[in-house]
């Protein structure tokens, strides 16, 4: 597995990097946007904008006083390859059992 496709996991394991990630599936935010929902500090919000910058799951720009955060749509791609894959391999071999069971009549 790739280091980038580490960070992603890595900043989906928390329900809080989840969350802004749900909410910015839906369109760009602020930073200020994303933390209201949240019962955090905004210093703490930041904190984990900054995981999911490193994870290359969401870009910020910052225009005046104002940032706005964007998700890049790359990162969950990358991701969701490594997970279809996965899957892709476990459908085959329950598929190889499942004929193996019905070629050896143990199929209850």
């Amino acid at each position: 597995m790739s280091a980038s496709i580490d960070l992603v996991f890595q900043a989906l394991a928390d329900s809080t990097r989840r969350a802004m990630v749900e909410r910015l599936s839906r369109g760009h935010a602020s930073v200020t946007e994303l933390a209201s929902p949240l019962r955090m500090s905004l210093p703490a919000v930041v904190q984990h904008l900054r995981i999911l910058e490193a994870s290359g799951l969401v870009r910020t720009k910052k225009t005046g006083r104002v940032r706005t955060c964007r998700l890049e749509a790359s990162a969950l791609l990358d991701a969701e390859n490594w997970i279809a894959a996965r899957r892709a391999l476990w459908q085959r071999r329950l598929d190889r059992l499942a004929d193996y069971l019905a070629e050896t009549g143990n199929n209850d």
